[in-house]
């Protein structure tokens, strides 16, 4: 085995300041099971959903987190945050190792549009390494929806998938079966952590590399500490899930492309027939101004 303990925190988040609620909250978690190594919070729970806390970075609220990973001696993901970065507002997440110190910043690829306008995508992805136990990455809330995403990270050799989210809508469900499907498709765990409040309506979940719940929250605060195996990863990796598919590999071997990749080569005719991004209303739908379509360019490895 090559077990590792992760604990979410589903806890209700005001559009204000609630870094010393979250401070509250781990050393209750730490207090309650101190063999927990690292801990996750929900998108945007530094200050919730509102654009105009948007702070460059590193600036004193990353500090905050810095301080209490070294205090705990713990992995620790604060969630996201509003960055003010060159102009441009990025939705930020922070990886702390143990002694304090950042190990990377993921900036939310995809972000909520319409609901996230003003809020520029990042460009590169987050993965990093805990000594003796494996290899994580980092998705944000709706960056799930985007299966390349998961690809790209699992095909980099993530197996666990840290994913905060700030889902207050409808669909909710729906966020939960993707985190379920992704979890099965790249044979990773998904702990996908949600807040309350103004941070989202809660059922966080972990889901095992067989897309099996390990837990599933409602929509109370709770403190979600649970050890994972990440041999069982590797096994389903090499053997395939239940014996079966061995997913990874077969895209490697694949006999194709996918030429809906190549901005070079590739028709968008259909694809720019949708139209843009639009922001419903009674009277119809508001197009949303969206950034310009990038030049080709390759994520990287960051961190």
């Amino acid at each position: 085995m090559t077990p590792f303990a992760i604990a979410g925190v589903q806890m209700h988040i005001t559009p204000h300041n609630n870094i010393a609620a979250m401070g509250h909250r781990l050393d209750l978690l730490m207090h309650l099971y101190p063999w927990v190594q690292m801990v996750l919070f929900s998108e945007l729970a530094p200050y919730g959903p509102l654009l105009h806390h948007a702070q460059p970075l590193p600036g004193s609220a990353e500090e905050a987190f810095q301080e209490m990973a070294a205090k705990h001696r713990v992995w620790l993901v604060n969630g996201s945050m509003y960055e003010r970065r060159e102009g441009a507002i990025y939705n930020t997440a922070s990886v702390i190792d143990p002694e304090g110190k950042v190990a990377g910043r993921y900036r939310k690829i995809f972000p909520f549009r319409p609901l996230e306008q003003g809020v520029e995508g990042g460009r590169d992805f987050l993965v990093f390494d805990v000594p003796n136990i494996g290899r994580f990455g980092v998705l944000t809330c709706y960056d799930l929806w985007f299966p390349e995403t998961a690809r790209q990270l699992t095909s980099m050799g993530v197996e666990v998938i840290l994913h905060p989210v700030l889902t207050h809508t409808i669909d909710r469900d729906v966020d939960i079966n993707v985190a379920q499907a992704t979890a099965a498709m790249f044979q990773c765990y998904v702990v996908s952590v949600n807040g309350l409040g103004a941070g989202g309506n809660g059922q966080s979940c972990i889901v095992d590399p067989g897309g099996r719940f390990l837990y599933k929250a409602d929509v109370l605060e709770q403190l979600m500490p649970i050890e994972i195996d990440l041999d069982q990863v590797r096994r389903q990796r090499q053997f395939g899930f239940r014996g079966l598919g061995q997913m990874l590999k077969s895209f490697r071997d694949r006999p194709a492309d996918f030429p809906v990749y190549d901005r070079a080569r590739f028709d968008p005719a259909y694809l720019d027939s949708l139209g843009p991004l639009v922001q419903p209303t009674r009277d119809g739908a508001v197009p949303i101004p969206g950034p310009e379509k990038p030049a080709a360019a390759r994520p990287k490895l960051v961190g």
